[in-house]
């Protein structure tokens, strides 16, 4: 009997670690570990299977905030009536563990068809950062859901569409960009307490999210706001550098930058895709354009960089290649559809998630779009990010997260 309860321990124990290196990689924010859509440690199968393997689906709320994965967990954000909720679920069968709800801002106009958050979970230092609709600011426990702070420092501001930005956590600090297009800002607030630290009102706040760039030992968050691209110290919000980049009709600014080195490669509809580069210039910093490209341009997500090239889902739903080095165009195909879909770096094959719930599984190439498979994974429209991690896909759609197995 004692061999056989030893027996027991260790296929549970291999069980367990079979279970974690499933979910071996962390989603921890938007866009993933380092904001760059790259999902490193996904196991993409040799042979990809004819259909895809649903574990499990559960009903989560209405929204189109990406999830964060933290090792077994998921920190899922979405509305439940009047209520914006946060929930952490355990990943491997996707049970509720606990979660933190408040009142919600109602969403008037066309953005009601979409009236749940669409601002994706922040989880590090064991705390989990929301940001809301109408742009009220959470930190929760991450452990047990216990709110630490909250905040609503622009109360009644936000963009047209109401608020998209994702928080970033870094050095202790979490940073977020609120308020509206003609008044809002970017604080940073101390992670343990909430304190604010620092806030700069240089220009109204649009759709970005921010991403950090390092140049000779300068830490700065660099983000488009309503109308412009902007460098700001992290550590004290101080301007950095700056250029403009107007708006047009009823485009916006939505997509969060490229960092590669020193170069910063930004997107938006109607003024095409461009890249500077940040130098180090006696006390400050200076951006210089290097290239520019008006025929290929992303509105409602963000390109991803994967070995040398740029691949980017444009609004009317078409795939495009560009050299990093230049900004030519080496290839377009279209999907079909409405382009709100989002592009992953998942190692060895790139995918995209469109509005129609296909995932489309294609080859890195500077040649052509070689698509390698395409799956139904939604019964509903699709807004977030895929979150591929081990050999498990897992997806949200209007109202309810499923997780997809690739083997």
């Amino acid at each position: 009997m004692k061999s056989m309860n030893l027996t027991i321990t260790a296929v549970a124990g291999l069980l367990a670690i079979s279970a974690s290196c499933a979910l071996a990689q962390d989603w921890p924010q938007w866009r993933g570990p380092n904001r760059d859509g790259k999902a490193s440690a996904f196991s993409a199968p040799k042979t990809w299977p004819t259909e895809l393997t649903q574990k499990w689906k559960v009903t989560v709320g209405l929204g189109d905030a990406t999830p964060a994965l933290v090792g077994d967990k998921l920190y899922v954000f979405a509305r439940e009536g009047d209520d914006e909720v946060i929930r952490c679920l355990d990943a491997a069968n996707g049970k509720e563990l606990w979660q933190e709800k408040y009142a919600a801002q109602a969403v008037s106009g066309p953005p009601a068809q979409h009236s749940g958050p669409r601002s994706s979970p922040a989880v590090a230092d064991g705390k989990v950062v929301t940001i809301g609709v109408g742009g009220v600011l959470s930190c929760v426990d991450a452990a047990n859901g216990k709110l630490l702070w909250r905040k609503d420092d622009f109360s009644g501001a936000w963009p047209r569409f109401y608020t998209a930005s994702s928080p970033i956590i870094t050095g202790g600090l979490c940073i977020a960009q609120l308020g509206g297009e003609s008044n809002g800002g970017i604080v940073a607030y101390d992670l343990a307490t909430g304190d604010q630290k620092w806030k700069w009102t240089g220009d109204g706040t649009a759709y970005a999210s921010p991403i950090l760039l390092t140049i000779e030992g300068t830490k700065m968050l660099v983000t488009l706001t309503a109308k412009k691209i902007v460098g700001l110290g992290v550590t004290d919000g101080k301007l950095l550098w700056e250029a403009p980049f107007e708006t047009r009709g009823m485009n916006y600014n939505a997509a969060t930058p490229i960092v590669d080195g020193q170069t910063v490669i930004y997107t938006g509809a109607g003024r095409g895709t461009k890249a500077m580069k940040i130098e180090k210039t006696g006390d400050g910093f200076a951006a210089k354009e290097l290239w520019s490209n008006a025929d290929n341009a992303v509105q409602f997500n963000t390109p991803v960089l994967k070995g040398g090239q740029i691949y980017g889902l444009s609004q009317k739903s078409v795939i495009f290649c560009l050299d990093a080095k230049d900004g030519k165009t080496l290839w377009t195909t279209e999907l079909g559809g409405r382009g709100f879909g989002s592009i992953v770096d998942a190692g060895s094959v790139l995918l995209a998630l469109t509005p129609k719930g296909e995932l489309a599984v294609f080859e890195p190439s500077d040649k052509e779009y070689k698509k390698l498979a395409n799956y139904k994974v939604a019964d509903t429209e699709t807004y977030a990010y895929p979150v591929a991690a081990g050999k498990g896909v897992f997806v949200k759609e209007k109202d309810s997260l499923s997780l997809w197995n690739v083997d």
